[in-house]
């Protein structure tokens, strides 16, 4: 039984982490976004903040891969 309530922890546990992931994507979204946005208000200034925008969303999607480790390290972690 307590083998059974461990498990069960670890995988909500696991559900709760694998949210992050899902909470990434939104923040991808929401750089792109706010880059076109800017981009279509002045088109000069969007070839300089290109390097900018990849870097956010490089730190968005690393967020979400971190989440996804912890859930599998709660998942599978003895």
């Amino acid at each position: 039984m307590e083998g059974d309530l461990a498990s069960m922890g670890q995988f909500i546990g696991a559900g709760l982490a694998a949210i992050g992931s899902g909470i990434a994507a939104v923040g991808v979204g929401n750089v792109a976004a706010n880059f076109l946005a800017g981009a279509l208000r002045n088109p000069s200034a969007a070839g300089s903040q290109t390097a900018t925008l990849f870097i956010g969303l490089a730190f968005a999607e690393a967020l979400g891969i971190f989440s996804f480790l912890v859930a599998l390290l709660l998942m599978f972690a003895v």
